[in-house]
């Protein structure tokens, strides 16, 4: 569960935390694992808060029965303070300890252990307290958790509330521990296995031992695992819903709500059903679950145990193995006639080769100082060719350039249905005429683009626009002066054009030889625009 709960914890809250450790990093190290050694035996004694006396005191009681305990020359206080800025422990003023007014002005301070701290200092005392001959496979624990979980069913039958409490909690502490147990084993089997080159007479003198324990773990486990997957899906049936609100209601945990505890018994059912019956509904096979899964890898350790043991037997009987062989390759390198010949039998033997060396310039040559050492001077990036081929790598033959004639395709064709939308607009505007009527979006683009073109070839005399014309194939413009002005109306809104009067005439494009710009056109509508825009 704990593992679990650690996977919701963000970047800052887990910097935080590892900030606790920070003690284990110094170089006294060792003397503030014995101030907070002084401060837990404190507490046993339900000394919460303390001063830098009394933790002064717990360390000389015990210097007297450790030699390793170190002296604190009057920095005792400096260390209580770095702890105290690492989050291990709080730190108070206390004016009710000070004896006389100097005491009282110079706030006597107390320390006292935080919560999170006392976890840090907890595990690192753990972890030094760890010892290879602790490892095991409880095989004795299957017929507790049985009855533990026929006496859990019987207790939700009866709904004694306090009783589920009980041995719920029992169940999730086992099984917590199970866990812890067997993934301490199979990695301690593996170092056992993996420090046998140096060592096989330790391997060999716990051989049986070891062999008998792991049979004995699996024939229980098999023993028990079809009965702990019926007790399991007998508490189910008792009512797993009441059964979790009965513990949730019993759990006694003041600073998490009823929702919160009810959550929490829900996923450590989750975790302790994951271990006896399947996860899937309506499967029945024991190995989809974790018990099955830890007997498969005990099987499977128990091989290689074996396998492991007939090497170590073979090699011994025929009086080869790797440290022979180290030993007779150190007798022929001794023995070689000159160095080169010594250097040449190690390269064969290890097959060793002379290193590579690469070098590049770096990007701003001025912040690398010419004095600095390969070591000292920053790394440059080396391109892959260079460093698998020792070739600097080259740009190569342009690549051929891509035709692409189905994105051409593509783009003539939608070019040539605007034009045809753009004819059949100009068609409409040439025909209908532009008052007297709503021009939509085609026709007043039509328009407006022709207006653009008159504006731009618009004659001007004596300082006043006296004409100007605008066409394309199928309609023209022209600008013709007027005092009331013209306007027409579009699906965007009225164009003005004061002081002038648009025309608007079909056209007819005229071919052959001198042909200009001048059609036959149809009768002339006349409409309106504003030199500005719409509104």
């Amino acid at each position: 569960m704990a593992e679990r709960r650690a996977l919701d914890l963000g970047s800052p809250a887990i910097s935080d935390r590892f900030r606790l450790f920070n003690f284990t990093r110094r170089d006294d190290h060792v003397a503030y694992l014995w101030v907070l050694r002084a401060m837990d035996r404190l507490r046993e004694v339900h000394q919460v808060q303390v001063d830098a006396g009394e933790v002064q005191a717990a360390l000389n009681e015990l210097a007297r029965l450790h030699d390793e305990v170190p002296t604190f020359d009057g920095n005792l206080r400096d260390r209580l303070d770095a702890l105290y800025e690492d989050g291990v422990v709080h730190r108070f003023d206390d004016a009710s300890r000070a004896g006389n007014l100097v005491r009282y002005r110079n706030r006597q301070s107390v320390y006292q252990f935080s919560e999170l701290g006392y976890w840090a200092y907890t595990s690192v005392e753990g972890l030094l307290a760890a010892r290879i001959q602790d490892a095991n496979l409880s095989r004795l624990v299957f017929s507790d958790i049985l009855e533990d979980l026929k006496a859990l069913a019987a207790a939700n039958r009866a709904g004694e509330g306090e009783q589920v409490y009980r041995r719920l909690s029992r169940l999730d502490s086992v099984m917590e521990d199970m866990g812890r147990r067997s993934a301490r084993f199979h990695v301690t089997l593996g170092e056992i296995i993996r420090s046998t080159d140096a060592s096989p007479e330790t391997f060999l003198r716990h051989k049986n031992a070891l062999l008998t324990h792991m049979s004995e773990f699996m024939a229980e486990l098999d023993r028990h695992l079809p009965r702990l997957a019926t007790a399991v899906r007998d508490v189910e049936a008792s009512g797993l819903a009441s059964l979790l609100d009965r513990a949730a209601a019993a759990d006694e945990r003041p600073f998490m709500d009823r929702h919160e505890r009810l959550e929490d018994w829900r996923r450590r059912w989750s975790a302790l059903r994951a271990w006896f019956a399947p996860q899937g509904p309506g499967e029945s096979r024991a190995e989809e679950s974790r018990a099955g899964e830890l007997r498969n890898a005990t099987r499977i350790a128990v091989s290689g145990v074996i396998a492991l043991l007939r090497q170590i037997s073979e090699a011994q009987r025929g009086g080869v193995n790797r440290a022979t062989q180290l030993r007779h390759l150190a007798e022929w390198v001794w023995n070689a006639p000159d160095e080169g010949a010594a250097h040449a039998l190690m390269g064969a033997a290890f097959n060793l080769r002379s290193a590579r060396h690469l070098g590049a310039a770096h990007e701003d040559t001025e912040q690398i100082s010419s004095r600095a050492t390969w070591w000292d001077a920053p790394g440059v990036e080396v391109s892959v060719t260079l460093f698998r081929s020792g070739k600097a790598p080259t740009t190569g033959l342009p690549t051929p350039v891509r035709g692409n004639p189905g994105a051409r395709a593509a783009l003539r064709r939608e070019q040539a249905a605007e034009r045809a939308a753009e004819r059949v607009a100009a068609g409409h505007l040439a025909e209908l005429g532009a008052h007297g009527r709503v021009l939509d979006d085609s026709e007043t683009q039509i328009l407006l683009k022709l207006l653009t073109r008159a504006l731009e070839g618009r004659t001007v005399v004596a300082g006043r626009l006296k004409r100007g014309s605008g066409a394309d194939d199928a309609v023209m413009i022209r600008l013709v002066p007027s005092g009331t002005g013209s306007a027409v109306r579009t699906a965007r809104g009225l164009l003005h054009l004061p002081g002038f009067r648009v025309e608007v005439a079909g056209r007819t494009p005229v071919t052959g030889p001198g042909a200009g710009t001048g059609a036959g056109s149809t009768t002339g509508s006349t409409a309106g625009s504003t030199a500005g825009g719409a509104r």
